[in-house]
């Protein structure tokens, strides 16, 4: 399915992440942000639940970034779920990743994974179908 997909670049100023300070460097009460992310990801029941959010709320960079074969797309929606549900740059993230069990990593790679191939499902129906959004009743054809 990913041969289907062709990379799609989004000026990163557009990107949601950018835009939500997934990048940011400089935080305050760095210890206490990486306790609540090692507790977040380390339920990936709450953890794959914002990944499922992060993927619709976030279009433009699903787009620029899950369209990208180069990069651990597993890694990233994780990352942006933290950024998006609570705010914590995605360094703080890798280093609580660092944090986990096997085991906990292995239930949050499956719930990655899972929340990836619904946005390529969806992804690719834009494609196929165009952008039903676009669609509006007054422009449509009456077959008669």
């Amino acid at each position: 399915m990913q041969n289907q997909i062709k990379q799609v670049w989004i000026p990163y100023y557009e990107w949601e992440d950018y835009l939500n300070g997934m990048w940011d460097r400089s935080v305050n009460n760095e210890f206490k942000l990486l306790t609540k992310a090692v507790e977040f990801t380390s339920n990936h029941i709450l953890y794959g639940s914002a990944m499922l959010k992060v993927i619709d709320a976030w279009p433009k960079t699903m787009i620029n970034s899950l369209t990208n074969k180069s990069i651990n797309q597993k890694a990233f929606v994780g990352h942006c779920a933290v950024s998006f549900e609570l705010g914590i740059p995605e360094y703080i993230t890798r280093k609580a990743w660092k944090e986990l069990t096997d085991k906990q990593r292995v239930l949050a790679d499956n719930e990655a994974l899972k929340a990836i191939l619904i946005w390529r499902k969806k992804y690719l129906a834009t494609l196929k179908n165009g952008n039903q959004n676009a669609i509006q009743k007054e422009y449509q054809t009456q077959l008669l």
